[in-house]
C-alpha cells in the first residue's frame, strides 16, 4: 500500500541517522505549516516588539529591517556546540513568547486604568500563566496539536486581514504621510544613528526567527525530505509578506510616533487606540495577536521540547538517558518538556531582577538561533558546498546556493555582534544587555561539558547518506528502548523499490 511504503521510507531516513521511529507522524503539510507559522508569526511578533525598533531608527528601521573549512575530526565538537546553542536559543524563544504576551496584557490594564503602575511581578505571573497553558497542551493534548496548529494558521491570517481593514477604515482619512512611513528616522537611544538603526533590526530578526522549527519536528511529518523545505520557504514568504504589509499599515495609522513610543499601553495597543478612537475596539483587535502569541508559545514549546529530546538522544546533554525517554502512554518526550519548562521559568525569574531582561531574552533567542544556523552553513561553504548528498530532494543551483549561504553568514556575523549591544546609552546596571552574559555562559558550559562528557560519548551526526536517500533499515535496534541511548547498530539496509 502506498501509505505503508511512505511510512517505511520515512522510517528508513530516520534510521539512516541512527535512530528508530518513536514519535508518531501526526502532522500533515498544512498542520506543520500552521505550527511553523505560529512560531514565525511575523506580523504578530513584529507588531508586539515595536518597542524595540521605534526608538532605534523609527519607521525606516521598523519597515526596511524586514527586507534586509571544517575538517572531519572537528565535526563532533562543532555539532556539540551547535546543539547546545540551538537548544538554549529555542528555550529563550519560548520565554520570548510569554514575555510578549504578558506585555500586551499589561498594556490593556494600563489603557483602561491610566493610574495603574505596573510591577514586574504582575508581568511575571502573566508570563507564568502563558507557559503553564503551553505545558498543559504539550503534555496532555498532544493528539490535538495538528488541529491546534491548523487553527493557529487560520487565526493568524484572519487576524491580519481583519486588523488591517479595520484600522485603515477607522483611521481614514487621518493617515501619516508616506514620507514618514518610508523614510523617517528616529534615534532616542544615545547611540550614533547608524548603530541605532542596526540595533532596530532586532525586531526584524525576531519576526523571522524560528523557521527551523520544521527541522526539529521532522520525525512527525510524512515525506520530510520534500515537505520540510516547502514548509520552511512557504512560512518565511508568508511571514515577510504579512509582516511588511502589517507594519506599513500600523505606521500609516499610528499617529504621533512619540505618543506611540511613550504610551504606557504599549506601541501596538496605542496604535489601535489612535486608529479606532475606542478603547473597547482597540482591545478587541488586540485579542488577535494575544491569541496568536499563545499559539506561538504552545508551538515553540513543542519544537523546543523536540530539539531537547533529539539532542539528548545523541548524548548531547547531562542525564541524556533521562531526557531522551519517550513517555510510553503520552507518546511524547515528557522529561524534555519538564526541562524546557524549568529553564523557561528561570528566565522569568531573571526578568524580575532586571528591566532590560526582555531585550536580553529576545536578543539571546535571535543570536543563539542565528549562530546555530550559521555554523553548519559555514562548514558547508568551507568544504565547497559538498557536504550534502547530490540526490537530495531540494537543491539550489550553485550560484544561488553560494549567494544565499554567504549572505546568510554575513547577516549572522553582523547581527550577532550588534544584538549584544545595550539598547541605549548611557549604560547602567538596569539597562545593560545581559544577553552577552547568557550567551557566554552557554558557550562555557558547552565547552566544559564537552571535555567532561561529550568528548568520550558524543560522536556527532551518524548519517548513512545512501540509506537516507535510497534505502530502508530492516530489524534496526537503535539503543536501549528503556534508556533511549543511541547505538551504532543500524541493522541491514535494502533498497526501497
Amino acid at each position: 500500500m502506498p501509505r505503508h511504503h511512505d511510512a517505511d521510507a520515512d522510517a528508513a531516513q530516520l534510521a539512516a541517522h541512527g535512530h528508530k521511529q518513536e514519535l508518531e507522524r501526526n502532522f500533515s503539510l498544512l498542520s506543520m505549516l500552521g505550527l511553523a507559522f505560529a512560531i514565525l508569526n511575523s506580523w504578530t511578533a513584529l507588531a508586539a516588539s515595536l518597542s524595540v525598533a521605534l526608538p532605534s531608527g523609527g519607521p525606516t528601521s521598523v519597515l526596511w529591517g524586514l527586507i534586509i573549512i571544517s575538517w572531519k575530526k572537528y565535526v563532533p565538537i562543532l555539532s556539540w556546540i551547535t546543539g547546545w546553542i540551538n537548544v538554549s536559543g529555542w528555550i529563550a524563544l519560548v520565554a520570548s513568547g510569554g514575555l510578549l504576551g504578558s506585555q500586551l496584557i499589561g498594556g490593556v490594564i494600563s489603557l483602561m486604568h491610566p493610574n495603574y503602575e505596573p510591577q514586574r511581578w504582575h508581568q511575571f505571573l502573566l508570563y507564568v500563566a502563558y507557559n503553564i497553558i503551553a505545558f498543559i497542551v504539550n503534555a496532555f493534548m498532544t493528539s490535538l496539536l495538528p488541529l491546534i496548529t491548523k487553527s493557529a494558521f487560520i487565526w493568524s491570517i484572519v487576524g491580519f486581514v481583519v486588523i488591517c481593514i479595520t484600522v485603515l477604515a477607522t483611521a481614514s482619512p487621518d493617515y501619516n504621510d508616506a514620507s514618514f512611513v518610508f523614510t523617517d528616522f528616529i534615534n532616542s537611544t544615545g547611540w550614533p544613528d547608524g548603530v541605532a538603526w542596526l540595533l532596530g533590526l532586532l525586531q526584524a530578526g525576531l519576526g523571522l526567527t524560528g523557521f527551523d522549527a520544521v527541522a526539529h519536528m521532522i520525525e512527525e511529518i510524512p515525506n520530510p525530505g520534500v515537505q520540510g523545505p516547502k514548509i520552511m520557504i512557504g512560512c518565511v514568504l508568508i511571514g515577510v509578506f504579512t509582516g511588511f504589509i502589517f507594519l506599513m499599515v500600523l505606521l500609516f495609522v499610528g499617529g504621533d510616533v512619540n505618543d506611540v513610543i511613550e504610551s504606557a499601553a504599549g506601541p501596538l495597543l496605542q496604535t489601535f487606540y489612535h486608529a479606532t478612537g475606542s478603547k473597547a475596539g482597540a482591545i478587541c483587535l488586540l485579542i488577535f495577536p494575544l491569541v496568536c502569541l499563545l499559539f506561538a508559545t504552545i508551538s515553540i514549546t513543542t519544537t523546543s521540547t523536540r530539539m531537547t529530546y533529539a539532542f539528548a538522544r545523541d548524548n548531547g546533554l547531562p542525564f541524556s538517558r533521562v531526557f531522551s525517554r519517550v513517555h510510553p502512554k503520552l507518546s511524547l518526550p515528557l522529561n524534555a518538556l519538564y526541562l524546557t519548562m524549568a529553564c523557561v521559568f528561570l528566565f522569568g525569574l531573571i526578568f524580575l531582577g532586571s528591566s532590560s531582561a526582555f531585550n536580553a531574552i529576545v536578543s539571546a533567542s535571535v543570536v543563539a538561533l542565528g549562530v546555530s544556523y550559521a555554523i553548519p552553513v559555514a562548514v558547508n561553504c568551507l568544504r565547497g558546498r559538498k557536504c550534502l548528498p547530490e540526490t537530495r530532494a531540494f537543491k539550489l543551483s550553485e550560484p544561488v546556493g553560494w549567494a544565499c549561504n554567504l549572505v546568510g553568514i554575513a547577516y549572522v556575523m553582523v547581527t550577532t555582534v550588534l544584538f549584544l549591544f545595550p539598547p541605549e546609552l548611557p549604560v547602567t546596571g538596569s539597562n545593560m544587555n545581559y544577553c552577552v552574559v547568557a550567551f557566554f555562559l552557554v558557550f562555557v558550559i558547552a565547552v566544559v561539558q564537552w571535555y567532561v562528557d561529550g568528548k568520550q560519548n558524543f560522536t556527532g551526526p551518524r548519517i548513512d547518506m545512501d540509506a537516507m536517500q535510497h534505502g530502508e533499515v530492516v530489524g534496526i535496534v537503535v539503543g536501549d528502548e528503556t534508556s533511549g541511548t543511541p547505538s551504532a547498530d543500524f541493522g541491514d539496509v535494502k533498497e526501497v523499490k
